[in-house]
């Protein structure tokens, strides 16, 4: 049977147990990911946590919705053993109703109709890295190859452990100029995710020094499940012919390869971001999202020319 948590009610050691002996476990789903990303989640728990669902919610004027948390790509049914669609059905149809809007971002493990009318099929790219380095280097395209190489010409160097905050800056100073809806209290809350998962052992960060040795990007990996997730990353687009994160990206492949772990891209839908990531050998995985409108009247109309 499955039961709806508050987040009060939820045996956080249990989750976790549960996601951690989950197939398709990953680690934002762990309990003090979710803590941190939106501190009052709730909960589709199945019997004994046997398998769980996530509940990201809120209301704004009087309506409950579902959404998608900041720094988190994939939620959905988590399970120890192998879901069928009549699962995953049985949970989404577990949802409760009170949630008016829905914009919830399931794993690629979770089987759905993917032609039914409330869900969007998003693209991610991985990367299976349990080759040796010359084989998955080989895999790279011509352009990887040649930006890598010139990454390599301009004299730039690999540096460990970086702060946090120098990556959080590079990116606010750059891409982040442009990203108008990201304000303190998303960054002070990126910033907290990473400190905390390092504390749990669970993330690196790495970075890219030019020859007067200022880094001039950076890099968020969390590892969990043997999945390597490239969850931030900043680049000075003063720096941008120098291929820098071309350069990170392809020392990470080196350090991992002959491994268990799968590089996570977190994306993307983004045609540009989609070929670089599969520049270097990834491929196409895809994972659903539901998306739903249940509201009524004139609300429901109004919600829909503010979307277009």
């Amino acid at each position: 049977m499955i039961k709806l948590l508050r987040h009060n009610e939820i045996n956080k050691v249990r989750w976790d147990e549960c996601v951690k002996k989950s197939f398709n476990g990953n680690v934002y789903a762990l309990s003090w990911y979710l803590d941190i990303v939106h501190r009052n989640w709730d909960a589709l728990v199945e019997n004994d946590y046997e398998r769980v669902m996530p509940l990201t919610s809120s209301k704004k004027f009087g309506l409950s919705y579902m959404f998608q948390p900041f720094f988190v790509q994939q939620l959905g049914v988590f399970s120890s053993t192998q879901l069928s669609q009549e699962t995953v059905d049985n949970f989404i149809k577990a949802i409760p109703q009170e949630y008016r809007l829905i914009q919830y971002r399931l794993n690629s493990y979770n089987k759905v109709n993917y032609e039914a009318d409330d869900i969007v099929r998003h693209r991610n790219v991985e990367l299976d890295l349990i080759y040796d380095y010359q084989y998955l280097y080989n895999n790279y395209n011509n352009n990887t190859k040649r930006n890598l190489a010139k990454a390599e010409n301009a004299g730039l160097s690999i540096v460990y452990d970086i702060d946090p905050e120098v990556i959080v800056n590079i990116f606010r100073n750059n891409k982040g100029k442009n990203v108008q809806h990201w304000q303190d209290k998303e960054y002070d809350r990126l910033l907290n995710l990473i400190h905390t998962a390092i504390s749990y052992k669970c993330c690196f960060t790495i970075g890219i020094n030019d020859l007067e040795n200022n880094i001039i990007a950076g890099a968020v990996f969390m590892h969990s499940h043997d999945r390597l997730i490239f969850l931030f990353s900043g680049s000075d687009e003063r720096h941008k012919d120098k291929h820098a994160l071309t350069m990170l990206l392809d020392n990470v492949i080196r350090e991992y390869s002959e491994t268990q772990y799968t590089l996570d891209f977190e994306g993307s839908d983004n045609e540009g971001l989609a070929r670089f990531y599969k520049g270097f050998g990834g491929n196409e995985v895809f994972y659903p999202e539901l998306k739903c409108n249940n509201l009524k009247g004139i609300l429901k109309f109004i919600y829909k020319l503010m979307r277009k």
